[in-house]
This record gives C-alpha cells, sequence and structure tokens, in this order.
C-alpha cells in the first residue's frame, strides 16, 4: 500500500497539481494585496472617497457587507484575467516552439516515395555505369 501511495504521489501530474495549488496561494496573495492596497482606494476615490471595505448595511441583527462582496468580485476578476493573459502567453510560446520544431524536423517520406527515391538513384547508378 504504501509502494502504491508513494507511485501516486510521486506521478508529474500530482507534483504538477501541488506546485500549482502552492504558486496560486503565492499569486492570491499578491492579487489580493493588489486589489485591497491599490485599486480599490483608488476606485473609491473616484466614486467620492468611498472605502468599499466599510459599506454593509444591518437586516435586524445581521450585518450584510456588500462592500466585501465588491471586493471580492473585484479580485476575483482580476485572478481571471491575470491567469488568461499567462495561459495566452504559454499558448503562443508553445505554439512558436512548435512551429519551430516543425520547420527543422524534415518533411517524412512515404513508403511510394522511399521506393521511387530508390530507384532514380538506382537507374542514375546504371547510367553513369554505361557512361
Amino acid at each position: 500500500m504504501l509502494k502504491e501511495f508513494k507511485e501516486f504521489a510521486m506521478r508529474g501530474n500530482i507534483v504538477d497539481l501541488a506546485i500549482g495549488v502552492i504558486i496560486g496561494g503565492a499569486f492570491n496573495k499578491i492579487v489580493s494585496s493588489l486589489v485591497n492596497d491599490m485599486i480599490m482606494p483608488m476606485i473609491g476615490l473616484l466614486l467620492g472617497g468611498i472605502d468599499f471595505s466599510g459599506l454593509s448595511f444591518k437586516i435586524g441583527d445581521a450585518d450584510v457587507k456588500y462592500g466585501m462582496f465588491i471586493q471580492t468580485v473585484v479580485d476575483f476578476l482580476i485572478i481571471a484575467f491575470s491567469i488568461f493573459l499567462f495561459v495566452k502567453v504559454l499558448n503562443k510560446l508553445y505554439r512558436l516552439k512548435k512551429h519551430e520544431e516543425e520547420k527543422e524536423a524534415p518533411p517524412s517520406l512515404t513508403k511510394q516515395e522511399e521506393l521511387l527515391m530508390e530507384i532514380r538513384d538506382l537507374l542514375k547508378k546504371q547510367q553513369l555505369e554505361r557512361e
């Protein structure tokens, strides 16, 4: 059972996923700071000095913090857009690399083409021997 777990845990996809989660967590902190400390204060200034994190209303004993919700939505949109740009750049680099590899690789010949080339070479050789 321990051996199976080790094989499962060390599979390439699992390790890649773990790295992605760790980097995603760190990236989330960066984006949250960007939203909370830079973007939301600027939006608040544009809207007349409103602090979104403090926006709320009470219904009975419940405190509905819609300002935090707005801030979380902006946070999500920035994260989603950042990931979109990152994936777009990676796809472009992958396509560029794949295109370069296709240029470098000689086109593969079919069996017929190989046989025709051999026949051509033999005919040239025979012609040279006659001369």
